[in-house]
């Protein structure tokens, strides 16, 4: 520790170290033992100082508050997570050393699932759709969704599927691709027993089949000489137009299930451009054959969106 003159209140001196006098100005000698003691002291305060900062280091070093694990359930931000979603994550600090360097920490509060938009279920987004708002027109430009998708195994043979979407629709165009392929992969479905397979191309020019889905405006206009008012899908050439109203909103004869009422539009559509003609309810309390134009009522049968059920 370095010394230190303390002058009492009475203006007495007091005695230092030796027991000598040491007054205010001090003695030459006196001078020089306290700059002596004062050098010999700084390697001490040195080492204090340089300990206690490596024991501060080791201890940030060993307990970060920046390295934390999320621990919580997490589920996909498709699954049914009850009307208030996912709880968010609870944050656990661990030491540094159990974490690994290269490693990064996700915020559980962008981790955890995101609330469905208003009015859409977790099917719907599986669908494509991000909106239950449905606008009579869009930018009135298709796009063609990026991606292959091989078919599935067999011998049956392969139909090249190009999907396009409208610019300017909430829809995410790689699910409702998805959600497009997987209906006519289905075994309920055209390909049953391998006879026929879809596979998915983002090449026109290669494809067998086009699929659009497009504004209530664009697909009436697609689809003419039909008149569908923007309310009706239909296939017109080599492609199949489902009209963005129906698919978000589905019919009433279907009620909540609008995923198998999209399943319908699908293997109806598809159908027709496979060569198959309108059927008619075989009887009340019956199963509907999917080629039946169930959108525009099902006349006392039973809903049904797949041509082998």
């Amino acid at each position: 520790m370095l010394d230190r003159v303390n002058t009492p209140s009475d203006g007495r001196p007091s005695r230092g170290a030796a027991g000598r006098h040491v007054h205010r100005g001090g003695h030459r000698a006196g001078s020089r033992r306290r700059r002596s003691r004062r050098v010999a002291a700084w390697p001490v305060a040195l080492l204090v100082l340089v300990v206690g900062s490596g024991l501060l280091a080791a201890l940030v070093e060993g307990w970060s508050a920046a390295d934390q694990v999320v621990t919580t359930g997490h589920r996909s931000a498709l699954s049914p997570s009850g009307p208030d979603g996912d709880r968010a994550g609870t944050v656990t600090p661990v030491p540094s050393s159990t974490v690994s360097r290269g490693s990064t920490w996700s915020d559980p509060r962008r981790s955890a699932a995101a609330p469905l938009p208003p009015g859409l279920t977790a099917a719907d987004l599986e669908a494509g759709v991000l909106s239950a708002k449905v606008p009579w027109r869009a930018k009135g430009r298709l796009r063609t969704v990026a991606g292959d998708r091989a078919a599935p195994k067999g011998s049956g043979r392969v139909h090249r599927v190009v999907v396009r979407v409208e610019a300017g629709l909430s829809v995410d165009g790689r699910r409702f691709a998805d959600f497009v392929l997987d209906t006519l992969n289905d075994r309920r479905s055209w390909g049953r027993g391998g006879a026929v397979r879809f596979a998915r191309t983002d090449s026109r020019s290669a494809a067998d089949l086009t699929v659009v889905l497009a504004s209530p405006e664009l697909s009436a206009r697609l689809c003419r000489p039909l008149r569908t008012f923007g309310k009706l899908s239909c296939r017109t050439g080599s492609s199949v137009v489902f009209t963005h109203y129906r698919w978000v909103k589905g019919i009433t004869d279907y009620g909540t299930d609008r995923t198998g009422y999209r399943h319908y539009l699908v293997n109806h559509e598809v159908g027709h451009w496979l060569g198959n003609g309108h059927r008619s309810c075989p009887g009340r309390g019956r199963r509907a054959p999917v080629m039946m134009q169930q959108t525009k009522g099902l006349r006392g049968c039973r809903p049904n969106p797949w041509p082998h059920p």
